[in-house]
């Protein structure tokens, strides 16, 4: 039996808020097909701009894949969704450009070898050259590293990792960072394309107590600043918009603006990520 939960909009003088940048995400009975069955299916969601999504679920439940499908790097098999406007799985390339992904393994993983500041010269690279840039006064040689520095040091703001505190500074290899070090380098990488959408996978992962509230603060302040979040996760905080990928889930309140149900699943996948390498367009952007 299909489980539903509602959530109040948030409004300004009753108007629903239409200001903020993010991706809405709406989808209707989704589903994502592996080699080995159904990863997830029977999935309904329906979260404004600048939402906290969280995926919960066991192991193998297909939280991964739904992550991926929702990013546009997935395909899905079954039913129907649109992520910042863009229909899926008919633009999947429209979407991946307005969305990043962050510590998916096989898809958008740290370089252990590599340092703090080559993953973020890497990266932004990678960004296209903003239009209308207000350096457009400098050469074009100093105007894009100019551009490039901006926007990495925006990006660390957002996450709030700061190099200082490292042991060598942007000279750390990924191999010495802690772990929630490491989580903020990757969802930087994600920020520097400036995503309406940032999805990050296993955000609790091997943290302490003190660490989840720190991270979910910091994936807080990123939605409430207009980027929509979605994070796979093993607990979510209650202001999180809740989704389940498996059948077992109860209805949990929220507070986020948006209405969701998770439908019953088909064949758990316990391959889930054998399903992700198989199926994932990958690409960091």
């Amino acid at each position: 039996m299909r489980q539903t939960f509602r959530l109040t909009s948030q409004t300004k003088g009753g108007v629903v808020d239409t200001t903020r940048q993010g991706a809405a995400v709406i989808a209707k009975g989704i589903g994502v097909k592996g080699p080995r069955g159904w990863a997830f299916r029977g999935v309904d969601i329906s979260a404004e701009p600048g939402a906290l999504i969280a995926l919960q679920g066991p192991s193998g439940s297909g939280r991964t894949c739904l992550l991926l499908a929702l990013t546009g790097r997935m395909r899905l098999a079954e039913g129907q969704a649109t992520v910042a406007g863009f229909p899926l799985p008919k633009r999947m390339g429209a979407v991946r450009g307005r969305t990043a992904v962050a510590h998916v393994p096989g898809v958008a993983e740290l370089e252990p070898a590599l340092t703090v500041g080559e993953h973020l010269k890497e990266q932004a690279l990678l960004v296209r050259r903003l239009k209308g840039s207000p350096l457009g006064g400098l050469s074009w040689g100093r105007r894009r590293k100019a551009e490039r520095r901006a926007r990495i040091e925006a990006a660390l703001a957002a996450v709030s990792l700061d190099p200082d505190t490292l042991p060598k500074g942007l000279n750390t290899a990924v191999r010495d960072l802690e772990r929630l070090e490491a989580l903020r380098l990757s969802l930087a990488l994600g920020m520097l394309h400036a995503p309406h959408l940032l999805a990050v996978d296993d955000v609790d992962l091997k943290l302490s107590a003190a660490e989840r509230e720190q991270i979910w603060g910091l994936l807080r302040d990123l939605s409430a600043a207009g980027t929509t979040v979605v994070a796979v996760a093993g607990d979510a905080p209650e202001d999180a918009l809740i989704v389940r990928t498996d059948s077992d889930a109860a209805p949990r309140a929220a507070t986020t603006d948006a209405t969701t149900t998770a439908g019953p699943q088909g064949p758990a996948d316990t391959h889930e990520e054998e399903t992700a390498h198989a199926f994932a367009e990958t690409g960091r952007a």
